[in-house]
């Protein structure tokens, strides 16, 4: 039985998830709605063959991709859900969902639920990364991504209420394709510290509420991480996820996904750091400036 709910999915070149994706909505969701970035495999005529519809959008970064989906895509229902392109809605969650929403309070704006992470075919259930509990599901016309361009969270108006069941991510593509994505990932949270600590500086903050454990990390980051030594941070992260939270119970995949995205990646994030304080310092140049030569981003939109 679907419910009124719109899922909306993000995607380039995705078609070896996305049909699995959307089948794991298909029966719960009203309506599907797919945000392309002009993929040049068939991911736009496969979300179609299952019953979603699919919009072409230029890809700046994902949370300007998801506003203007927002803000541009008639949305009636009065859900909606954010989904990545290979993660899957499981079992659980659909029947919590059915169960939940039929009698939820007015004053709930958004629906925080479990996301696991399959890595190497392996749930990594250790290195304090399950359960992540992010913010999903809210009431259409009530929340927004925020505007930044990496580690974006949903911000809503109103009470947020935990739904104790998954999403599921589980990346069916090769390490190698990992380490690009997270490349181009690296690139983007090093310009999002930046303009981070440039956002703290002048006091601007968010009037808007995120989940307990999203706006919890997030003030780790700000306070803690953000503090510590360039490069040290990103060892220090990786022991305390590995060693002190266990993750070393989850094999050899725990050990790839950890020494790589708590360690090589945040250390990577760093390196680009310094290099953008760097050149900002050699050329007398603002970020932006920077930015817009060394990636091609324009930080200003």
């Amino acid at each position: 039985m679907a419910i009124d709910i719109t899922v909306v999915v993000l995607t380039l070149n995705e078609e070896r998830h996305i049909a699995r994706c959307l089948e794991s909505v298909r029966e719960l969701a009203k309506r599907m709605v797919v945000v392309d970035s002009g993929s040049t495999d068939q991911t736009a005529s496969i979300a179609r063959a299952m019953g979603g519809e699919v919009f072409v959008h230029p890809f700046i970064n994902h949370a300007s991709q998801l506003n203007w989906a927002l803000q541009s895509i008639a949305i009636q229902s009065e859900w909606i859900m954010r989904l990545d392109a290979d993660e899957i809605v499981t079992r659980e969650l659909a029947e919590e969902l059915r169960r939940q929403l039929r009698s939820v309070s007015d004053t709930v704006g958004g629906m925080t639920v479990n996301r696991r992470i399959h890595f190497m075919g392996r749930w990594i259930r250790h290195g304090d990364v399950y359960p992540v509990r992010t913010l999903r599901i809210w009431r259409t016309g009530r929340g927004c991504c925020e505007n930044r361009w990496m580690d974006e969270h949903i911000v809503v108006e109103g009470d947020i209420v935990p739904v104790n069941a998954d999403i599921a991510d589980i990346n069916l593509n090769n390490i190698t394709s990992w380490v690009t994505k997270h490349n181009l990932y690296a690139s983007r949270e090093a310009i999002d510290l930046l303009l981070l600590q440039e956002a703290v500086e002048q006091g601007e903050t968010s009037g808007r509420a995120m989940s307990h454990q999203a706006s919890t990390k997030r003030w780790i980051k700000q306070n803690v991480y953000a503090r510590l030594p360039l490069g040290l941070r990103s060892l220090a992260y990786f022991i305390y996820r590995y060693v002190i939270r266990l993750g070393f119970l989850d094999g050899w995949p725990g050990l790839v996904f950890h020494a790589f995205q708590g360690f090589w990646y945040r250390f990577l994030v760093d390196v680009k750091v310094y290099e953008l304080r760097r050149l900002m310092c050699e050329r007398h140049d603002t970020l932006a400036q920077v930015v817009r030569a060394e990636y091609g981003y324009d930080i200003k939109q």
